[in-house]
């Protein structure tokens, strides 16, 4: 349960086009923000209190409505849930990962989550977010073109939207590295 003494609670969001790395980063800053970049499980009790929340999972129901085409208001609600679930456990710091398209977004999101929220915009060159989902979808042809067609579109909808506090260029560093450059922009480390 949460004390009065216990640090003010944050939320950090990560977003960025699809095969940009948000989620290995997001889950890379929870470690480190653990310690030494341990996995969780092994750092139990050591470290900020932080949990990780992959928000593609929060809206993973089909069919999406017709007029909510990622099912954004169902990912709201759900983090609603989850967020009060991790501060009533004693989170004092949230890193999410996904994408929000604009400043309404945004918006839900962070009261959705009910405490301060940084977003970082987690940028990759579109060549090697290409490479990357080349590899990722390798066996699947389909979705390799969907996720290759929507890494563009949504690169240029994130520039004209400007939802981000702060952008991490990522193109070429590793995971953790890049995970390092994002919780040192949020001012958490």
């Amino acid at each position: 349960m949460r004390t009065d003494s216990a640090p003010e609670a944050r939320a950090l969001l990560i977003t960025g086009t699809v095969g940009a790395g948000k989620t290995s980063v997001a889950e890379a800053a929870g470690d480190l923000l653990a310690g030494s970049g341990v996995p969780n499980a092994v750092l139990a009790g050591s470290g900020v209190p932080n949990a990780v929340i992959d928000m593609d999972w929060l809206c993973r129901s089909r069919p999406a409505p017709a007029d909510d085409r990622f099912n954004f208001a169902l990912l709201v609600r759900n983090l609603r849930c989850m967020v009060g679930n991790y501060l009533d456990a004693g989170v004092t710091r949230l890193v999410l990962a996904g994408v929000v398209e604009d400043a309404e977004d945004r918006e839900q999101c962070a009261k959705a989550v009910g405490v301060g929220l940084s977003v970082c915009r987690l940028r990759v060159e579109l060549p090697v977010v290409r490479q990357r989902l080349s590899r990722r979808h390798a066996d699947e042809p389909e979705a390799l073109r969907w996720h290759l067609d929507r890494s563009g579109e949504l690169d240029g909808i994130l520039d004209r939207a400007r939802v981000e506090d702060f952008t991490v260029d990522a193109t070429h560093h590793r995971v953790d590295e890049a995970a390092a450059a994002v919780l040192e922009a949020a001012g958490w480390r």
